[in-house]
């Protein structure tokens, strides 16, 4: 009988001495099974980060320094992005808005020039960009205080990331209510990108009056340069002037003059945008040798409204939750 009972706690013994190395098994391949997720995630959120365009050299901090043409000085200066981005924000938002709008532009402006240096030249000759508006960014250094220092400051090295690539971070002042996509909007003649959409501007009511809704008028002469000046030759007079396919928000893609369909955003260029704020035309009247568009809305409409931004800040959104809701399966991402 003792012999019996010996052997059978023995037998207990072994299966218990069992179950404690299987439980020790089971917990390291538990622990591995994290660790491997987790480098797994590491790795994704790797993948995200765009890399930096090949040409610009870095700080030792990992910033990248840029030849910036100064356009009202007419000379290349060397700067870092980081300082550069100040003169951006401060031109582009007036430097009293909500710091998480000013930071919300920060964001997209050194995505913006990044962009830029990674797919372009710049007109002027030995520089990476300039503050030339009409090739890049609005620039106002005598414009920057301790706000823009701090949106900028706060956003240190942080850009958009689509897929582990840089978008184009695209923004305008107003969308009439409406975003629209770069096809539409822009005329933009590559695919859409996946990162695009139609969403509600959520612009704040403290938008000036001329900005929610305006009205533009010009000569037929002023109409007939501009024509001439997108190629289009044959039309000698104004007969009429019609909103011709719209795009999704509404807005004019192509206008219809004496029947002949024109591009809307390039005609609204060569008229003067800033008279012609948008291709979200109301009405369109022909008279008396004029023509006189009515609108709503300030810019292409593409990406964040600035005015949408201002009112989401307002709400208490932050700058990356104001970026996100602009842009479609985007990631902000820290590069330096």
């Amino acid at each position: 009988m003792r012999s019996m009972w010996k052997k059978t706690g023995c037998i207990l013994m072994a299966v218990l001495l069992s179950l404690l190395l299987c439980g020790c098994g089971i917990s390291g391949g538990a622990e591995e099974t994290k660790k491997n997720t987790q480098d797994e995630e590491n790795n994704t959120q790797e993948n995200k980060k765009p890399p930096l365009p090949e040409k610009l050299e870095v700080t030792d901090e990992g910033v990248p320094v840029l030849k910036v043409y100064q356009l009202d000085e007419e000379e290349t200066k060397e700067m870092d992005l980081e300082t550069y981005l100040l003169g951006v924000v401060a031109g582009e938002m007036k430097n009293d808005w909500p710091l998480e709008a000013l930071k919300a532009q920060a964001i997209l402006a050194r995505t913006f020039v990044l962009k830029f240096c990674t797919e372009k030249e710049s007109k002027y000759q030995g520089a990476d960009i300039s503050t030339d508006i009409e090739e890049a960014q609005a620039y106002d250094a005598t414009g920057v205080n301790e706000r823009i220092e701090q949106a900028v400051g706060e956003t240190r090295g942080l850009v958009l990331s689509y897929h582990g690539e840089l978008p184009y971070a695209w923004f305008h002042a107003h969308s009439g209510g409406v975003t629209e996509r770069a096809v539409e909007g822009l005329n933009f003649e590559k695919e859409e990108p996946g990162y695009t959409k139609v969403t509600q501007g959520r612009e704040s009511v403290q938008a000036p009056d001329d900005t929610r809704e305006w009205k533009a008028e010009f000569s037929e002469q002023e109409m007939l340069d501009a024509l001439k000046s997108i190629g289009i030759q044959d039309i000698k007079q104004i007969d009429s002037v019609e909103v011709g396919k719209k795009g999704e928000s509404g807005r004019a893609v192509t206008l219809r003059i004496n029947g002949e369909n024109v591009s809307a955003p390039e005609l609204r260029l060569a008229l003067d945008s800033t008279k012609l704020r948008s291709t979200m035309i109301t009405d369109i009247d022909v008279l008396d040798g004029k023509v006189v568009f009515s609108g709503k809305g300030y810019g292409h409409g593409v990406g964040m409204p600035q005015w949408g931004a201002y009112g989401m800040a307002e709400e208490g959104k932050t700058a990356e939750e104001i970026v996100r809701y602009y842009f479609d399966d985007v990631t902000v991402e820290k590069l330096w």
